[in-house]
């Protein structure tokens, strides 16, 4: 029988933070009784990522770990897509490599795929009543910004096209062509996904624990451009 979750956990310098990020990985399959293969997909990690990793893999062998080494450096939309190739379960799941998102979520994430309603399911930072960390005021507004771009074009009420919580029916990601490398990976999996005949997509409100420059973000107002020009792109002149 095929594992119930491929959770694709793209990692870059996160030594730091890895190992307890897959602790509270397992901790909450265990505490919800899910089967789920772990995917950790590093994009060229210049810290001891790779270790760390390798270090819960001897000491947990009892739960299901890959680790894919992906050489030079290509960006998150790389290591992802090298993770939905590489996922065999019903159902996959982008995990970031930190603390911003809360591993207890999954059943809320799970709940509308599993009662047969939906094929896709984004997890909303700015809806429901789940804690969410006070962070940066123009990192909202952007945010917001773009998700009411994206709608624009894709015609869906989503409240969060940019958050990393995404759950997708496995044949239905592994069917959709995806070509950018870096954090361009959420506006063009949502316009391809837009158009999936038939496509069911629901949003569920989730926990959202941001994290500061100093604690490790790394996206920046040149990517804020850069998924300006893709929701342009993928909506408009690569249909």
């Amino acid at each position: 029988m095929p594992n119930l979750l491929s959770i694709i956990i793209p990692a870059y310098n996160e030594a730091n933070y890895i190992e307890q990020v897959l602790d509270r990985v397992v901790a909450s399959l265990t505490k919800n009784r899910l089967d789920a293969e772990i995917i950790v997909v590093d994009d060229s990690s210049k810290d001891d990522t790779i270790v760390r990793v390798e270090h819960f893999m001897a000491t947990h062998p009892e739960v299901s770990v890959r680790l894919i080494a992906s050489k030079p450096n290509r960006g998150k939309g790389f290591v992802i897509r090298k993770g939905i190739e590489a996922a065999t379960a019903d159902y996959v799941l982008v995990q970031d490599a930190d603390f911003e998102y809360d591993p207890n979520d999954y059943p809320l994430l799970l709940e509308p795929v599993l009662k047969g309603m939906a094929d896709v399911v984004y997890g909303s930072r700015f809806s429901g009543g789940n804690p969410h960390r006070i962070l940066f005021f123009w990192h909202s507004i952007g945010n917001k910004f773009l998700t009411f771009l994206s709608n624009m074009f894709t015609n869906l009420n989503l409240t969060d096209m940019e958050t990393g919580y995404k759950l997708f029916k496995r044949e239905v990601i592994q069917q959709i062509q995806l070509r950018e490398n870096r954090f361009g990976f959420e506006p063009e999996v949502t316009a391809k996904i837009s158009r999936v005949a038939g496509i069911r997509i629901y949003e569920v409100g989730i926990s959202y624990y941001g994290r500061t420059y100093a604690e490790g973000k790394k996206i920046n107002w040149k990517d804020g451009v850069k998924a300006i020009y893709c929701i342009l792109k993928y909506n408009l002149w690569a249909r």
